[in-house]
């Protein structure tokens, strides 16, 4: 019952964040959600997780997810990304944690990008880990830390890519 619920928040708060077009479910994969949209005459395929856990509390942090996604055209494939409810800092990266290997992001506006080089390093980690820890900070200078399960994740960004190819 736990996984329909899941289901149901993931799709309606996906729905929220995505105002040009409605995602639509392709599949759940544990705590990993592999949605496709299409995205100014273009389809879209991405496998996405909601933060299990957001500091500081009192911070209005909006809808945060992390996305990795792949265009059809082939303009992007498994490019990881942070996606938050508010603007980023872009002249003071973030930094994405799995295990004891970490990368830095790039904030431009609500979203946080790894450098392309390290897209494929942070990929094969968020498959093989547990958790992965993100900080970063917002335009406002409030500090944040998000928490995101990694469980389903290899199967969701798998299945995400093999639907855009």
């Amino acid at each position: 019952m736990r996984g329909f619920a899941l289901l149901g928040t993931m799709l309606v708060l996906a729905i929220g964040m995505t105002a040009q077009a409605s995602p639509s479910v392709v599949n759940q994969y544990k705590d990993w959600v592999v949605f496709t949209e299409d995205s100014g005459g273009e389809k879209l395929c991405y496998a996405a997780t909601k933060a299990t856990d957001m500091a500081p509390k009192s911070a209005d942090h909006g809808d945060v997810w992390f996305y990795v996604s792949n265009w059809q055209s082939g303009k992007a494939r498994n490019q990881p990304s942070l996606k938050v409810g508010y603007d980023l800092r872009g002249d003071l990266p973030g930094k994405a944690k799995i295990g004891r290997s970490d990368w830095s992001l790039f904030g431009v506006g609500r979203e946080a990008f790894a450098q392309d080089g390290d897209d494929t390093a942070l990929v094969r980690q968020l498959k093989r880990g547990n958790e992965l820890r993100v900080e970063a900070t917002s335009n406002r200078n409030t500090r944040v830390t998000y928490h995101f399960s990694l469980s389903g994740s290899s199967s969701a960004i798998e299945r995400a890519a093999s639907v855009c190819r």
